[in-house]
């Protein structure tokens, strides 16, 4: 395995910043930082559907964790 399949990926670096250092300077936790990161890199792999679904499935937990805080 080449060093760029784990250490930046080209899909990893398509902007100024990795995804990952957003995630980590917003201190979002798991659910977020995958949703952004599903959202981001869509684009640029190979199946790009499959990533906004999976961004939507992290979406739908958060959101179903929210309200069940609310409604506690």
């Amino acid at each position: 395995m080449k060093k760029e399949a784990v250490d930046h990926p080209t899909h990893y670096n398509k902007g100024k910043i990795e995804v990952i250092e957003a995630i980590e300077d917003w201190d979002l936790n798991f659910s977020e930082g995958n949703v952004i990161k599903y959202v981001a890199r869509h684009r640029f792999k190979g199946e790009p559907l499959e990533d906004l679904k999976k961004a939507q499935w992290y979406l739908n937990r958060l959101i179903e964790n929210l309200e069940k805080n609310l409604n506690n």
